[in-house]
């Protein structure tokens, strides 16, 4: 056998859930709500979340009675990224595929990593991304690295006054998450400097780029979503979807699905480069020196 084909041992890891329902499923009137549910770590996206969101998904589509769906976070953050630190980080587990890509768990150096997030971030947003019904997603607090690739598959974004967008990868030598809308949801030269400095957009700002539809309260959040829910559904099912398809397609022509194409290999190149370097893929980076880094640099930002 090549030694390049070889297969390896699935490593073992000590994984600890701290809830068997990491995403709950709600519906009112002709309105699902897809609600991320690990608020003890800011709905950090395991793939425990990341399956139960897709199979979340899939019930709202299969259901003919729900007309809108809506995307929203439990606690006091939408979600603060992928999940890079908590006794529920679940990298070595292995799933039931929803996309047709192999086991990652037996396979050796970058191709481990690779495998993984085709399928969870990759093929897995770009699913939700098609869902034929109309998706809003509703932001409070912090929506951050991973969490804006749940936010950014939405039709609408729905934001608090207190919310902040922020993709702080760079730190880690990685040159923005993996499912990279960045230069679709925010000008080419606001795009760099989101990446690059790696620093807080709070909602207004987005929304005066037009990455975020609407502006509201914590208090009203949910009522206004479930509202713009409800007149979303009292339009055409059918005129719904092919109005999703359209637009859609108007990024593709602008070359959305390549740039994500190119990015992904982007970011598994950095990844492969911080493993030969450094102690892990994310640039010696962890969950605990990546949040010390933005604190800092959030209260940095606050005392200028």
């Amino acid at each position: 056998m090549n030694e390049l084909d070889r297969l390896v041992e699935p490593p073992k890891a000590d994984i600890h859930y701290e809830t068997e329902e990491p995403v709950r499923y709600e519906v009112v009137g002709p309105v699902a709500h897809i609600i991320l549910n690990r608020p003890k770590y800011n709905n950090a996206q395991n793939s425990q979340m990341t399956y139960a969101l897709d199979a979340a998904f899939r019930r709202a589509v299969d259901d003919d009675a729900v007309r809108a769906i809506v995307l929203r976070g439990e606690g006091k953050h939408f979600s603060a990224g992928h999940d890079i630190g908590t006794p529920g980080r679940d990298v070595t587990a292995s799933w039931d595929r929803v996309g047709l890509l192999p086991d990652h768990t037996n396979k050796p150096g970058v191709e481990f990593l690779y495998t993984r997030e085709h399928e969870v971030y990759l093929t897995m947003c770009r699913r939700w991304r098609d869902a034929p019904k109309p998706t809003i997603a509703a932001v409070q607090g912090a929506c951050v690295a991973g969490g804006l690739m749940l936010a950014w598959v939405c039709d609408i974004i729905v934001a608090t006054d207190d919310a902040f967008f922020q993709d702080p990868v760079n730190r880690m030598g990685i040159p923005g998450v993996e499912y990279f809308a960045h230069g679709f949801e925010l000008p080419p030269r606001i795009a760099k400097e989101f990446i690059l400095l790696g620093e807080r957009l709070p909602a207004e700002r987005a929304y005066n780029f037009g990455m975020v539809n609407r502006l509201t309260t914590r208090e009203n959040l949910l009522a206004d979503v479930q509202k713009l829910g409800e007149e979303l559904a009292a339009r055409p099912r059918l005129g719904n979807w092919l109005t999703k398809q359209a637009l859609n397609h108007v990024e593709e022509l602008r070359g959305k699905r390549s740039a994500t194409d190119a990015h992904f290999h982007m970011h598994h190149f950095a990844h492969a480069q911080s493993d030969l370097l450094s102690s892990n893929s994310l640039g010696g980076m962890d969950a605990k020196s990546m949040a010390a880094a933005n604190k800092a640099a959030a209260d940095k930002t606050d005392t200028e």
